[in-house]
């Protein structure tokens, strides 16, 4: 069963870098990311209504649930961005770590906790990892006249620092509401804060007629890499599959500098494996 589980944990990750992939390489990133959220909201709203309409929910978890469609809103227009400033193998490591990183970090500053020796090498692999990504420049890219830019770096950490939140408070909203019907909260939070932005850009009918078949697929892998992760858990620990999805981005990594030609791609490697060592350290021996 935990072999099961490694391998639907492995699947995660590799469907959620894949749907991002096609994110990154899309024309117009707010109407790419925009159409799967919508597809993935009409496809959840019949079992959603259902749920909402014979639930008793009181005031604080109406309040957490519109908390956690905000930090949606909010982490797609980020995410929009970043993909537009940054290279998928510089910003998604940095994206999807800064959970990892970030929370431990919370519990030993603020709560009084403490980590293991094995939980401060992972902290230190994360942060040394991140810097490798940041782009700063180099003797080799100053003779190679290479530009040096620390925005898409502060844009990724960004929607880690979002991603830490909406993952805080849905782990709450899970006391009130399935999977199915938080899902569904998600993506209609995620859809409404890109929305202003593809009405403004005009471009949602091109945007389908070059990527249609991608975005239909991309809908299809990033719900699916929810649900790989939720079967999962049903045969292993939370603490122990969670770290493994994050194998991810090692996948990404690879798509961004094999797939998209993007450069300087040993120390991108290198940078994501310390990353996911570092992941796997906090995450199994932390």
């Amino acid at each position: 069963m935990i072999l099961l589980a490694f391998i639907l944990v492995v699947l995660s990750g590799l469907t959620h870098s894949v749907w991002s992939l096609f994110a990154k390489s899309s024309r117009n990133k707010s109407v790419f990311l925009w159409s799967i959220s919508m597809i993935a909201a009409v496809a959840l709203f019949p079992p959603f209504i259902r749920e909402i309409s014979t639930a008793s929910l009181d005031t604080g978890a109406w309040l957490l649930l519109l908390a956690s469609a905000g930090l949606q809103a909010v982490y797609g227009l980020l995410l929009s961005r970043t993909y537009q400033m940054g290279d998928l193998s510089q910003v998604y490591p940095i994206m999807r770590g800064t959970n990892t990183l970030l929370i431990p970090a919370f519990g030993v500053v603020f709560l009084g906790e403490s980590l293991s020796g094995p939980g401060w090498i992972g902290l230190l692999c994360m942060i040394l990892g991140f810097v490798m990504l940041s782009g700063l420049p180099t003797r080799r890219s100053a003779i190679r006249g290479e530009g040096f830019s620390l925005a898409p770096v502060l844009m990724a950490l960004g929607v880690g620092l979002c991603t830490t939140a909406y993952v805080l408070v849905d782990k709450i909203n899970l006391q009130h509401v399935s999977a199915l019907t938080l899902l569904e909260v998600t993506s209609l939070g995620f859809a409404a804060g890109l929305t202003p932005t593809v009405l403004a850009s005009r471009q949602l009918t091109a945007e389908w007629k070059l990527n249609g078949k991608r975005i239909a697929l991309g809908a299809i892998l990033n719900t699916g890499s929810y649900l790989l992760f939720l079967l999962a858990l049903a045969y292993a620990p939370v603490a122990h599959v969670s770290p493994v999805r994050e194998i991810g981005t090692v996948f990404a990594t690879l798509l961004g500098i094999f797939v998209l030609k993007e450069k300087q791609g040993t120390l991108r490697i290198a940078s994501a494996l310390v990353i996911t060592a570092g992941i796997m350290l906090i995450g199994f021996f932390g």
